[in-house]
């Protein structure tokens, strides 16, 4: 049985305050690579940033996706992902107008379920990692979800509620399959 459950959506919407929610109830999370490509490249002067490189970011953002996929093991307990090849790849689709199935291999990589966070414009916030818009964010948003249900993913959207609720909704859906 997959363990690898990815929790994607729009930016801002949540999604590392959810994960740390999880973490802080004992479950392993991996935290997205798109925020940590950009950490490294600010530390390092790197141009791969989206603002800058785009398309550099993305080739990072997904080579980080993978090695966290390949190097991550479920040990048992669920594994859970802010984001991951999916989000990847579906930017690198929509960059460069190549289909999904120009990266992906047609295996399934988490769970049939993926956890989407909708935009919530009273959260939003740009930061250091993050410059682009709320409407740039929930395009990006309506990307993601076509291309989870184009893959065969079961979408699941996460209510607007506190983090420790969100996790408990999200594990009681986890529990009932």
């Amino acid at each position: 049985m997959n363990r690898f459950v990815v929790i994607s959506g729009c930016s801002g919407g949540g999604k590392s305050t959810l994960l740390a929610a999880l973490a802080a109830r004992g479950h392993t999370v991996i935290e997205e690579p798109g925020r940590r490509v950009v950490e490294r490249e600010q530390e390092t002067g790197g141009p791969a940033l989206p603002w800058k490189d785009m398309r550099g970011f993305l080739d990072k953002t997904l080579a980080l996706a993978e090695h966290d996929l390949a190097q991550t093991r479920a040990d048992g307990g669920w594994v859970f992902f802010d984001r991951g090849v999916i989000d990847a790849v579906t930017a690198l689709a929509h960059v460069t107008g190549q289909p999904l199935a120009t990266w992906l291999k047609g295996e399934k990589l988490y769970t049939n379920q993926v956890f989407l966070t909708p935009p919530w414009p009273e959260i939003y916030k740009t930061d250091s990692a993050r410059h682009h818009g709320f409407d740039e964010a929930v395009a990006e948003y309506d990307r993601l979800q076509d291309a989870f249900e184009t893959l065969g993913y079961e979408v699941v959207h996460l209510p607007r509620i506190s983090p420790t609720e969100r996790a408990e909704f999200l594990l009681g859906h986890l529990l009932k399959d």
